[in-house]
């Protein structure tokens, strides 16, 4: 059964709560004062089953100090009943209220012409002519009027084929989003403890799921599901619900907060955003504080106007411009929620707009035309569902873009963009068709991130090369600090593999052009034959490195340089501070390992031992024995060498 939030909207004393009332026969009303004085205070609920559609009315106060309180009701409904009085028609709040659901881009509604029995023919036809004339040009310039009485029950009837023919209409949410739902009433309840209600704008909530409770850290457990007072074991987007949550007190969440699956979206204290200024409002100079209202929240606020094309002090009525909103509280938001804007003091609606991008990166420099041009390509119509996916996708490649080396995460996709969790996949691979990015790991990157850290490393190696032309390459995590950063490491794997793959660069842990290869220059490759003579020669006593520049004559960086080749080049082995030939290393190990066919199995040789045998001091004893213990030709037993 489909289920649509109908707000009514419209000025004081026109009817709004007694036409509900008669509707559903449930008194929105539910507070003691607002009985008392006869008018809305908060925001009232009812509901009703018309054939196969549930109903749910969101009753908002009309009076001009509750505004902002009308402001959290009318953020979830899905069309609007405009309510205006036949004997008084249009008046200030009725105006007002139909500019906030115009703003909010509300699709759809009908008006309902109350108090119909009050009046003659003649007035009733003014109304309606007024009504025509302030909807003229809007999503309620079609609307059906319907004339209706509540106290005589004079055309409700009438008004219920009106609302299930606009309800038909009504887009519906979609239950395949995160599960989201803005919290606009708390109460406890004896014997059950916590209990909120808000419209889920998306996804679905079931029992015991486990939600978090946004903006902050507090988390709930959902104990009961209330869906129009029945219960229930799940609630789906486009119902409204009351949820009573274990594991937080009444003074743990407000109206405002909102209810959130848990790793899902972002608070923020910034967003960039498209604002439409209503045409006999005043201007928005920048700088101007605000009162931002957004689902269910209320924040105070400042609009920096970024353009377009260029920046400007001021937005003029009538007129559309980009805006970053630096809030005084963190809010959540996804692109293409709407909002409405309120001046600070005195409180008045003057503008309205939907969100580009909730967590746009923290420039300094917004009022440039670049940051305009940024906010155009980022620019789009929440109301055309058909384009939403390219929307989407171009939106992707703006962020992706922002990220740099960094890499816009895949969450992203879904926290900032607002796409529906089960087409993350196919966003990603249009993207990559598109080459607008490459998937690696957790991120999205722009392949012009991965060609010129390409280059980078190519132009990198091909200097280092140039510079230590002896060096083996440069080291793999220096290459990756120097020329990334703190960019997403898996940038500069996937680059470093498809090099290699491309025979370009070969090496591990030392980096090199394949096209590399050792020269030494003349001194070196003399200074190369006697240092690797004289390691040969020293056998197991070998020639102390520093005393080899007086040897060959080189000077000492050459001397370092060619040692450290043959080391490379494995001809000479490093045992512990100790270098020897690689030569004299094999053959010890083979007169160790004879000692054992001479001895018999249960052949062992000790440091004193080893000494007389092979002529050497403990200096080099020692870490000779441990060498062959590490080459597995020996095994430490006590003081002494089993021979294996």
């Amino acid at each position: 059964m489909k289920s649509i939030v109908v707000g009514t909207a419209g000025h004081i004393d026109h009817g709004k709560s007694a036409l509900v009332q008669a509707l559903t026969g449930i008194d929105p009303d539910r507070l003691k004062e607002e009985k008392a004085r006869g008018i809305t205070i908060d925001l009232g609920f009812a509901h009703v089953t018309i054939r196969d559609i549930n109903v749910a009315f969101v009753d908002v106060p009309g009076h001009e100090r509750f505004v902002k309180n009308m402001l959290a009701g009318v953020g979830g409904i899905d069309m609007v009943m405009l309510v205006v009085a036949a004997d008084e028609s249009v008046m200030p709040q009725t105006r007002e209220h139909f500019d906030i659901c115009r703003l909010l881009r509300v699709p759809t509604g009908i008006v309902a012409l109350t108090k119909a029995d009050l009046v003659d023919a003649e007035t009733a036809d003014v109304a309606r002519l007024e009504v025509r004339e302030l909807t003229a040009g809007s999503f309620l310039a079609d609307a059906p009027i319907v004339p209706v009485s509540s106290r005589t029950g004079q055309g409700l009837d009438e008004l219920r084929e009106a609302l299930i023919s606009a309800g038909a209409l009504a887009w519906g949410r979609s239950s395949r989003g995160v599960a989201r739902l803005p919290v606009d009433r708390v109460f406890s309840m004896k014997g059950f403890g916590t209990v909120v209600t808000g419209t889920l704008v998306s996804g679905r909530i079931g029992l015991d799921d486990e939600l978090l409770i946004a903006p902050g850290e507090q988390k709930a457990k959902v104990r009961g599901i209330q869906v129009h007072g029945a219960r229930q074991v799940e609630v789906v987007a486009g119902q409204r619900a009351a949820l009573n949550l274990a594991g937080v007190e009444i003074d743990g969440v407000q109206r405002g907060q909102t209810l959130l699956a848990r790793g899902t979206l972002e608070h923020s204290r910034l967003a960039d955003a498209v604002l439409d200024v209503l045409p006999d409002a005043s201007p928005i100079k920048h700088g101007a504080r605000v009162r931002f209202h957004q689902g269910t929240s209320e924040i105070l606020g400042r609009v920096a106007i970024i353009g377009p094309p260029r920046p400007s002090e001021t937005l003029m009525p009538g007129s559309r411009g980009y805006v970053r909103l630096r809030l005084e509280r963190p809010a959540v938001l996804v692109r293409g929620d709407r909002f409405i804007i309120r001046t600070y003091s005195p409180p008045r609606t003057v503008a309205g707009g939907h969100i580009l991008d909730p967590l746009p990166p923290r420039r300094t420099a917004i009022r440039t035309e670049s940051a305009a041009a940024r906010c155009q390509r980022l620019d789009f119509d929440p109301t055309a569902r058909d384009l939403l996916a390219e929307a989407e996708l171009r939106a992707a490649h703006v962020m992706i873009d922002d990220a740099g080396s960094a890499g816009l995460p895949l969450i992203a996709l879904v926290s900032r963009i607002g796409v529906e969790p089960p087409d993350v996949p196919a966003r990603v691979d249009a993207l990559a068709a598109r080459t607008m990015a490459v998937h690696l790991s957790d991120v999205l990157v722009a392949p012009m991130i991965l060609e010129r850290l390409r280059a980078a490393i190519v132009d990198a190696l091909a200097e280092h090369h140039h510079r230590e032309p002896l060096s083996a390459g440069l080291a793999r995590e220096e290459a990756r600090v120097r020329l990334l950063g703190r960019g997403h490491p898996a940038v500069f794997e996937r680059v470093i593999d498809d090099l290699i793959t491309a025979h370009i660069v070969v090496g591990r842990d030392r980096l090199a052009l394949a096209t590399h290869h050792v020269e030494l220059a003349p001194e070196a490759e003399r200074a190369r034959g006697v240092i690797e003579r004289a390691f040969r020669e020293g056998g197991l006593a070998p020639p102390d490195p520093a005393s080899l520049a007086l040897t060959t004559g080189a000077p000492p960086a050459v001397v370092d340089q060619v040692i450290a080749l043959l080391q490379r080049q494995k001809v000479l082995v490093k045992v512990a501070t100790l270098l020897f030939h690689d030569e004299t290393l094999k053959r010890i190990k083979q007169e160790v390992a004879a000692m054992k066919a001479s001895a018999g199995a249960g052949a062992r040789i000790d440091v004193q031992t080893f000494k007389e045998r092979f002529g050497v001091t403990r200096k080099f004893a020692i870490p000779l024995l441990e060498y062959l213990d590490r080459e597995r030709v020996t095994r430490r037993v006590g003081d002494a060498r089993l021979i294996l």
